[in-house]
C-alpha cells in the first residue's frame, strides 16, 4: 500500500513564511529556507511553498528563494504563486523545484495544464483548488489566493477537479477555504467529493489542528496526502508526532 504523505506548507509573503485564518490576518512564522531544512530533518515527506500574494499582485514567484531552498533540502517540493506560463514553470523547475502549483493561471487558461504536462510531465503539475461551500454538497472555485475573500469563478469545484485531471494534472491540492487556518479540521466533504471523482492523488489542505484531523482527511476524505501549516510552524505538533499517531492507527507512513 502506498504511504500517506505529510506535507508542511509554507505560505510566503515578502520573503517570510506567514500564516493567517481564511487567508487573512497574517502573522510571521519564520524564514522559509530555515523552516524547509527543519521540516526535512523532522521527517516531512514533501514541502509546498506558496507565494501567496504573487497572483493578487500580478507578479511572478521569487525564484531566488526557490534556489536557496533547493540547496538545503533533498525531499521533493512544489512551488506555486503567480505561475501563468510554461516559461514561468521552467524557471521555477530549473531553480530546483520538483513540481509547480497552479491555481489562478490554470482557471484563467486551462490549456496551461495540458501545456505544462506535455512539456514537463504530469508529475510536475499540481493544480491547486480553493473551494468554498455555496450550498450543501456544492463548492465553488475561488482564485487570486483567497485574499479579501478571493474572486469567485462560478466553477463547480468537483467538475473543475475532473477537468484539471483530464487535462494532465498529476496531483490536486484541495483547500477548503472556510476551514483554512481555523484548526477545526479539514473540509471532509470537499476532499472526499474530489477524491472520489478523480484518479490522481489528492492533497487535503486547510484546517488541520491535530493528528486526528489528518487521520480523518485520509480515512473519511480519502486523501492521499495531508498538508498543514500553523500547527507545525508554531510548534503545536511535530511531524514525528503526527506520523506516530497515524502509524498507530494503521495508516501507512514513511518512518
Amino acid at each position: 500500500m502506498l504511504t500517506k504523505r505529510i506535507i508542511p506548507c509554507l505560505d510566503v509573503k515578502d520573503g517570510r513564511v506567514v500564516k493567517g485564518v481564511r487567508f487573512l490576518n497574517l502573522r510571521d512564522a519564520g524564514d522559509p529556507v530555515e523552516l524547509a531544512a527543519l521540516y526535512q530533518a523532522e521527517g516531512a515527506d514533501e514541502l509546498v511553498f506558496l507565494d501567496i500574494t504573487a497572483s493578487p499582485d500580478r507578479r511572478k514567484t521569487v525564484v531566488d528563494m526557490v534556489s536557496k531552498v533547493a540547496e538545503q533540502v533533498s525531499i521533493p517540493f512544489a512551488v506555486g504563486g503567480g505561475i501563468r506560463t510554461t516559461e514561468d514553470m521552467r524557471l521555477v523547475l530549473e531553480s530546483g523545484a520538483d513540481k509547480v502549483g497552479i491555481n489562478t493561471g490554470a482557471v484563467e487558461n486551462p490549456n496551461l495544464i495540458a501545456e505544462g504536462a506535455t512539456r514537463f510531465g504530469s508529475q510536475c503539475i499540481v493544480v491547486a483548488i480553493d473551494g468554498k461551500p455555496v450550498e450543501p454538497g456544492r463548492w465553488e472555485v475561488f482564485i487570486y489566493g483567497g485574499r479579501e475573500g478571493g474572486q469567485s469563478t462560478g466553477l463547480d469545484a468537483v467538475e473543475w477537479a475532473k477537468r484539471a485531471a483530464e487535462l494532465g494534472a498529476g496531483e490536486l491540492l484541495v483547500t477548503g477555504m472556510a476551514a483554512d487556518g481555523t484548526q477545526a479540521g479539514y473540509d471532509l466533504g470537499l476532499t472526499r467529493a474530489i477524491s472520489e471523482a478523480v484518479t490522481v492523488p489528492v492533497i487535503a489542505s486547510g484546517g488541520a489542528g491535530n493528528p486526528q484531523h489528518m487521520y480523518d482527511a485520509i480515512v473519511e476524505g480519502k486523501a492521499d496526502a495531508v498538508l498543514a501549516a500553523g500547527i507545525f510552524h508554531f510548534g503545536t505538533y511535530r511531524i514525528r508526532q503526527v506520523k506516530e499517531y497515524l502509524a498507530a492507527r494503521d495508516i501507512p507512513v514513511r518512518p
